[in-house]
């Protein structure tokens, strides 16, 4: 139990350059207070004494701001910087090392029993804000970006932003999108498909590209001739992207 104990105070000055002792550690830190809490409760969780259990979780969060259910399973060494709206819920599991910030949900998807809250692995980080929802696993060493909503397994040393979330590198190598149009289309024909939403900013700027690359197709064709066609004489040959127009 001391062992867990000093683990906990030990992530907190491994990653937060902030503090400068042991004592503020332990009487200014409510990720830390959150924590002991729920080591607490936990214990009387699992010997089925749940209405103890969730007072005592209870009052970690009037005092903190972070609601962690006595029977979520949590390793050595979570660290929860700044801490104020963390949710953990029942059958969350998460292992050891684990960094989490401000906002961040450890939630299910709905009223359904069992296993229903993300299973993360050892040494993940989960930026602010992030919402991951349902009964996946986060592979060891992997890091969730701010904002992002996370509905399906991610893999071990990966990186995953967006909504709904995307993993964008593995191994420090950049991860292309493999999904087809067809699918593509057939997820946006579904409107039940929460996770798969389209995005109109991303499509704007694929539009703006197209555009910006033919306009520039059309200027380096026309630097390339060595005079203006109207001054040829040879209307035969047009620039890229110009249709003729025709006359009555």
């Amino acid at each position: 139990m001391f062992s867990r104990l000093k683990a906990d105070i030990q992530a907190v000055f491994e990653r937060d350059p902030a503090v400068k002792s042991a004592l503020e550690a332990v009487l200014c830190y409510p990720g830390l207070h959150a924590l002991w809490l729920y080591r607490l409760a936990h214990p009387l969780y699992k010997r089925g004494w749940f209405l103890l259990a969730r007072v005592i979780s209870n009052i970690a969060r009037i005092f903190t701001g972070i609601d962690i259910h006595p029977g979520a399973e949590i390793g050595e060494g979570l660290f929860i910087d700044h801490g104020c709206g963390v949710v953990i819920g029942e059958t969350a599991v998460i292992g050891n090392n684990v960094t989490i910030y401000q906002g961040v949900t450890l939630g299910g998807t709905g009223k359904e029993k069992g296993k229903r809250h993300p299973t993360i692995g050892n040494n993940v980080v989960i930026a602010a804000g992030a919402k991951l929802l349902g009964s996946f696993t986060v592979g060891d060493h992997s890091k969730i970006g701010a904002g992002s909503v996370v509905l399906q397994a991610v893999p071990p040393y990966s990186t995953v932003v967006g909504i709904p979330g995307k993993v964008v590198s593995r191994y420090g190598q950049r991860v292309k999108d493999e999904k087809t149009e067809k699918e593509e289309k057939a997820a946006l024909n579904d409107d039940l498909m929460h996770n798969n939403l389209p995005d109109p900013v991303a499509e704007m700027l694929l539009a703006m590209q197209r555009d910006i690359r033919r306009l520039e197709e059309r200027l380096a064709y026309l630097e390339s001739r060595q005079q203006p066609a109207s001054c040829s004489g040879d209307q035969s040959e047009r620039a890229p992207g110009f249709e003729a127009e025709e006359k009555p």
